[in-house]
């Protein structure tokens, strides 16, 4: 019973994980149609902010939920402003230039924190379930993965940012002779990922450590699961994670973690190639 209850706590923290690092590029790419290859430096700069915070002295609560997002977002703004904007439409060129984009921060985060691996301490201790030794800081991912979904579930389909920003996506002529401007929506929804992603990072920082080079393991990740879930933001993350995370630790359990890491890129091409369009092309198509 209780390796049942640690299997499945482990799938859902698996989830939680796939679906916090997904959500600021389900932001962009789901609304935007811009794959942006700099997500994965966005998550790592969460990350080091939150390390910069607790050295400063600052609680790191409020380092990970409320100082690495804003700066991250801050960070998005000014790009989607000098990079970004000019290249809707180009999906080539936006590629190349967020690579771009990603190569610099990578580069200017060795020059300031150096190359060597740094760790935020867990802030949660652990916890005895049986013979177990859990990981209580895992509970406090889950859940605010859960609040997280939550609430971009209530902004998206019931406040009056939420319809104009989907609006603008899927009909920018009209949102603009309804009087709202394209571009400076573009702009928010952009920062609005990118501050998920710096959320992500910050959050993820006590367990994953950090690494200039780290953002290459989130976006591996992050790409399956938004891919493959399709166009729908919030179903589609969902759905796509939940199937990630749980073949990914299922396999982990019976085999060893690279099987568990092979599994999951495996369904993801056979998904694919199944469903192009991906998880919610097929079956959610009126979904958030």
């Amino acid at each position: 019973m209780d390796y049942a209850a640690v299997v499945f706590l482990e799938i859902l923290y698996m989830i939680s994980f796939l679906v916090l690092v997904s959500a600021g590029l389900a932001v962009v790419f789901g609304m935007m149609r811009v794959i942006n290859l700099a997500h994965g430096e966005f998550v790592m700069l969460g990350g080091y902010t939150t390390l910069a915070c607790f050295n400063a002295g600052i609680n790191i609560f409020f380092a990970m939920l409320v100082i690495a997002p804003i700066v991250v977002g801050l960070v998005g703004l000014v790009v989607e402003r000098l990079v970004v904007r000019w290249l809707y439409g180009r999906m080539i060129d936006t590629m190349l230039a967020t690579w771009g984009l990603s190569l610099l921060f990578v580069g200017l985060v060795t020059l300031i924190f150096g190359s060597s691996a740094v760790g935020v301490p867990t802030p949660i201790p652990g916890y005895q379930m049986g013979e177990y030794q859990m990981g209580g800081y895992n509970l406090f991912i889950i859940a605010i993965t859960i609040l997280l979904v939550l609430l971009m579930w209530l902004v998206l389909r019931y406040t009056r940012i939420g319809l104009i920003a989907r609006g603008a996506m899927q009909n920018p002529e009209v949102a603009s002779s309804l009087g709202y401007n394209p571009g400076r929506i573009y702009m928010l929804t952009f920062a609005a990922g990118a501050a998920l992603s710096g959320l992500a990072g910050g959050v993820l920082a006590p367990l994953t450590g950090l690494l200039p080079s780290s953002g290459g393991a989130f976006i591996a990740k992050a790409f399956i699961t938004v891919i493959t879930g399709g166009a729908a933001i919030i179903a589609g993350v969902l759905s796509s994670g939940v199937l990630f995370g749980t073949i990914n630790q299922v396999v982990s359990f019976g085999s060893n973690p690279v099987l568990g890491e092979i599994a999951m890129l495996v369904l993801a091409i056979v998904l694919l190639r199944l469903m192009p369009k991906g998880i919610t092309g097929r079956f959610f198509r009126n979904s958030t």
